[in-house]
């Protein structure tokens, strides 16, 4: 056992809840945005604008999603060259396999795949061939097993999701608004867990309204602590910056996640705000506007398949009102009574910006 561990710790694979759940579920959603979603975002700026060369390149790099997302699980476990760039196989295999579920899918076999790597990289003189040979045998034998099955599941759980939230609008847009909420300000990705779920329509115009609820909240909540630059930070960056003050004083996420209580279900029963675009956009919010652009590409391909006949000014004024006036305003106001009560005290929301 002593010589396991010690071969584990040469070849730096550390079994870690953190580096498994975590890190890499970070890494995954930085490839899904380096190519699904900013491929969908070019794609749809070509297809406003008559720029057919900008559809073509964003579908090159939709087309990249699998290889994208293996390659940043692999950089996040730290895989040597031969190691990561295998892993572009692995991830185009476990996406195709995995169906709607395909990033839950190369989000597991990727792991595996870059840990058998990475204990038989440098091991040979014929590394050249064995690194990439076992990385990728291993990677895409485990999707041909596993992916249908791991795709098939998120997918399951996706509609159930949805469906619930398509029957009871209300209490679902809560729960879902709520969770997925607190999962972007959480240190994982909301991102990742919409794309791993497939959460698109209803349920994830209501995870847009819980994670705008959080960025825009805190932003507006810290700014007498962090002024414009935290405004900006979080407000178009991320929540996240705030896990430091939540862990000291837990009373300061209050706020925001009552105001995604609130408009999550103003977000499914009044405007029925749907998010049809890709469902990673379901978990980003305000963070460069990405929650909004999908919604907006979203409109745009119901409108090109005949769901929708054009975008409304109820359309405009539902988007607006949910991703950035309610939420600064709510969020302002339970602030302030919380700082009354004192459960929020001066500097409880100070950045080190």
């Amino acid at each position: 056992m002593e010589k396991f561990k010690e071969f584990l710790k040469r070849k730096n694979i550390t079994i870690s809840a953190k580096k498994y759940g975590i890190d890499t579920l970070g890494a995954m959603a930085q490839g899904l945005f380096a190519t699904l979603l900013i491929g969908t975002i070019i794609s749809t700026i070509g297809e406003q604008t008559g720029l057919e060369i900008l559809v073509k390149i964003g579908g090159y790099a939709k087309a990249a999603t699998g290889p994208g997302m293996a390659i940043a699980i692999g950089y996040s476990l730290a895989a040597p060259p031969l190691v990561l760039f295998s892993l572009a196989a692995v991830g185009a295999a476990a996406n195709e396999l995995g169906g709607a579920g395909g990033p839950l899918a190369v989000l597991v076999v990727a792991i595996f795949a870059t840990e058998f790597g990475k204990a038989v990289s440098k091991e040979t003189k014929i590394d050249i061939i064995v690194t990439p040979a076992v990385t990728i045998l291993i990677g895409v034998l485990l999707s041909m097993w596993w992916a249908p099955g791991i795709g098939w599941v998120a997918s399951q759980v996706g509609n159930a999701i949805m469906l619930a939230t398509e029957l009871q609008p209300f209490f679902m847009g809560i729960i879902v608004s709520v969770l997925v909420g607190i999962a972007l300000t959480l240190p994982i990705s909301s991102a990742a867990i919409c794309a791993a779920l497939s959460l698109t329509g209803l349920a994830g115009g209501a995870a847009v309204a819980g994670c705008c609820a959080q960025m825009v909240g805190f932003a507006v909540l810290s700014f007498r602590e962090n002024k414009w630059g935290g405004l900006v930070a979080q407000g178009i960056g991320t929540s996240m910056l705030q896990m430091g003050n939540i862990v000291k004083n837990p009373r300061i996420w209050l706020p925001a996640i009552l105001t995604s209580a609130i408009t999550g279900p103003i977000a499914t029963c009044v405007f029925h705000l749907q998010m049809d675009g890709p469902a990673i956009a379901s978990g980003m919010g305000t963070c460069g506007l990405v929650g909004q652009i999908g919604v907006y590409t979203g409109w745009v391909n119901d409108i090109q398949s005949g769901l929708k006949n054009a975008i409304t000014a109820f359309d405009w004024v539902g988007l607006i009102l949910i991703c950035f006036i309610l939420p600064g305003v709510l969020t302002a106001l339970f602030g302030l009574f919380f700082r009354k009560i004192g459960w929020i005290k001066e500097n409880d929301l100070k950045l080190d910006l």
